[in-house]
């Protein structure tokens, strides 16, 4: 059997991104599997420390490590690129298969394509962040083109605390943002219990919505050649046929 291995870089005190990837994957497994290797992340914040969490050093080494598994793509399963600038994740990507030879992505770079490739201008945020970390968040969507015409977040700055928000918190969230009609909502934070959710709150709201450890694993499957759209019941975005091609 020809096997396809994903590796995810995981933040140290995230305790959502593995298990619902497995989920995600769940249809696909044997044959599709992922791996992933973690580094220090405690706090989400703007302070020097928090920053420094994500200096591209250890990432760099965590991605060497799994690439002794001969990973067919590695993603960074993290959203810091929305605050601190897109290229972050773009230099990134570059380094990190400059260094194991895969293809790499990361959440915020699979989230910005889907946008782009639905035409997506305004958009809906729910994130767990502090205040000036979803201010820089909009501001960097706004230089992009994208309006936040309306969001929400639980001022924490975690990072472990935010899997422990339940599912109905999300929720009334996502709620809450759909009243101004963006086109599509984001779910932003891998570290949120947001993917489950999506598939009812997309029939009930009639917004799609991107959860990001599910455009994470979208995305790495486009990379790796196998097929998004054999994920089903996870929400439209694998069913999407602008998301497909």
């Amino acid at each position: 059997m020809q096997r396809t291995l994903i590796g995810m870089l995981t933040p140290s005190s995230n305790t959502v991104l593995e298990p619902y990837t497995a989920a995600l994957l769940g249809e696909l497994m044997p044959e599709v599997t992922a791996h992933f290797q973690r580094f220090t992340v405690r706090e989400i914040s703007l302070s020097e420390t928090a920053l420094a969490q994500f200096d591209p050093a250890p990432l760099l080494e965590a991605a060497g490590l799994l690439n002794d598994a001969r990973m067919d793509v590695i993603a960074w399963n993290g959203t810091s690129a929305s605050w601190l600038g897109f290229e972050a994740d773009r230099r990134l990507c570059a380094a990190i298969t400059e260094v194991t030879g895969a293809p790499t992505t990361t959440s915020v770079l699979a989230l910005n394509e889907a946008l782009e490739r639905t035409g997506v201008t305004r958009l809906g945020l729910v994130t767990p962040y502090l205040d000036d970390i979803q201010a820089a968040i909009i501001d960097n969507y706004r230089a992009e083109g994208i309006e936040v015409v309306a969001e929400r977040h639980l001022n924490d700055r975690g990072n472990f605390s935010f899997s422990e928000y339940d599912e109905a918190t999300l929720a009334e969230m996502v709620r809450e943002v759909a009243k101004a009609k963006p086109q599509a909502i984001t779910i932003l934070c891998t570290n949120l219990r947001g993917a489950g959710i999506v598939p009812a709150l997309e029939r009930e709201l009639g917004i799609p919505i991107y959860d990001s450890v599910s455009v994470t694993v979208w995305k790495t499957l486009a990379l790796a050649g196998v097929d998004p759209a054999r994920i089903t019941g996870w929400g439209g975005l694998f069913q999407d046929p602008r998301l497909t091609a």
